[in-house]
């Protein structure tokens, strides 16, 4: 059985161990500054150890598809080349580092942020269908914005053609492996989804079609990028709501079927996460984020975001709503994951809700008397509140107590995101924490 500290071939490339930063909105963006904030986002898990850094989602187009602000852009070779500037200094600390690629679709900005949309009030969507009629509907009560521009055959391709040569360019600047945004509500999940996919060409009409574009994706990364390792999420949508609201979504049975076959495309590792249909709390569950939305300081800027102060408190409702449907749950793609792992021989990653060390072993097999979860643990949010979370994790003792992350999972972090601020704890108590852990040495590695 495996252990944190044991090291993992994804693909023919070697990770040092099995904790990985699992991808996070760094809000770095494109400007002069960009490269230097992903350094001081990413390198203090490097430095503390982390195997493997996943950059979060990066998008593929020079136009349209962000999810949020500041999500950084890969098209402009030139600014890519300076990304190695990023990954030679992951590299310094012995870590591999991997970029995710995505594009938002239907969940782009173009949809729901009104600042945004009015600003460039000629960007279209782009939709793998018409959109489902529960968008529809809140397009035509104003709480959305919903005019996508369906993709043709032919631009399907493109499209995937765009991923291929993101992929190009970040293994020209040092990335040692690709990570696809393929759940989260993205434009990969919409593919593979009946709620989302409706299309009649070879692109859609079945299971199998509907997971084509992944395999165009494949190729193209293959012929423009070579043999990097290629992960993917695969999304199982359990917690969307039930019908009739919602009659036709991806079951954990589907999840898994779609590991099956992704292994057999090709892809060299699978990360199993169970989301909804659209975009809410199920991949980032806790707490109601009540300091985030009282933030007076933020008030102006939420209200740009959402189109004035009554869409904010909606907004705000739904957001309680969705934390007490989507309750905290250790681990809560556990069960997802183990079973996707009985069906491949290639990695599977977990993230999810894993916050101790002690569950951490058990999820690889380690601590207890189950079967592993999964071959590699992934945290996100954690990383806001402690960046040299590593350190705490990989020098416990094993006789000691249980190191446990300081996060709370209260979603102060994740809110503020949606006008551009940066990805960084702001819950007091918890800074508290990592402060008196920062002044008893916790974030110091033996070995250096």
């Amino acid at each position: 059985m495996a252990t944190l500290e044991d090291p993992l071939e994804i693909g023919g490339v070697t990770v040092p161990n099995r904790l990985y930063r699992a991808p996070l909105l760094e809000c770095a963006g494109t400007g002069p500054d960009a490269v230097e904030a992903l350094i001081d986002d990413l390198e203090p898990a490097a430095e503390s150890g982390v195997g493997l850094i996943c950059q979060g989602a990066t998008i593929v187009r020079g136009e349209g598809g962000c999810a949020a602000p500041g999500m950084t852009r890969v098209h402009d070779p030139d600014f890519v080349a300076r990304l190695a500037r990023l990954t030679d200094r992951i590299h310094d600390h012995g870590s591999r580092i991997f970029i995710q690629l995505e594009h938002g679709g239907l969940r782009s900005m173009e949809t729901w942020h009104a600042e945004y949309r009015r600003a460039h009030p000629d960007l279209e969507q782009l939709a793998v269908s018409e959109p489902p009629w529960q968008l529809r509907l809140l397009d035509r009560i104003g709480f959305l914005e919903c005019d996508p521009h369906v993709l043709s055959t032919a631009e399907v391709y493109d499209l995937a053609a765009d991923f291929g040569r993101a992929a190009a360019r970040a293994v020209d600047a040092g990335y040692d492996g690709i990570h696809l945004a393929g759940a989260n509500m993205g434009i990969v999940q919409q593919f593979c989804s009946p709620f989302y996919n409706h299309r009649d060409d070879e692109f859609g009409g079945s299971p199998e079609a509907r997971l084509a574009f992944l395999a165009v994706v494949h190729d193209e990364i293959r012929k423009r990028a070579g043999d990097v390792p290629l992960v993917t999420k695969v999304p199982a949508e359990t917690p969307a709501p039930p019908a009739p609201i919602v009659r036709r979504k991806l079951s954990l049975a589907d999840g898994i079927e779609i590991a099956r076959r992704l292994e057999r495309i090709g892809y060299d590792a699978v990360v199993p996460v169970q989301t909804s249909v659209t975009w809410d709390m199920s991949i980032v569950r806790g707490a109601y984020p009540e300091r985030a939305w009282d933030n007076e300081a933020l008030r102006e800027a939420y209200d740009a975001a959402f189109g004035g102060a009554t869409r904010r408190r909606l907004v705000a409702l739904a957001n309680r709503v969705q934390s007490l449907q989507y309750d905290f749950e250790s681990a809560w793609n556990e069960d997802f994951c183990r079973q996707v792992r009985e069906q491949v021989s290639i990695p599977v990653l977990a993230e999810g809700g894993i916050r101790g060390r002690e569950k951490m072993d058990r999820l690889l097999g380690s601590g207890g008397n189950e079967s592993p979860a999964c071959d590699m643990v992934g945290l996100a949010r954690p990383f806001y509140a402690e960046p040299r979370l590593g350190a705490r994790l990989l020098e416990a003792e094993p006789d000691g107590d249980e190191p446990r992350v300081v996060c709370e999972s209260c979603n102060n972090c994740t809110v503020p995101q949606v006008t551009g601020a940066p990805g960084i704890c702001r819950t007091p108590s918890v800074l508290r924490k990592r402060g008196e852990l920062e002044r008893a040495g916790a974030y110091e590695r033996s070995d250096r």
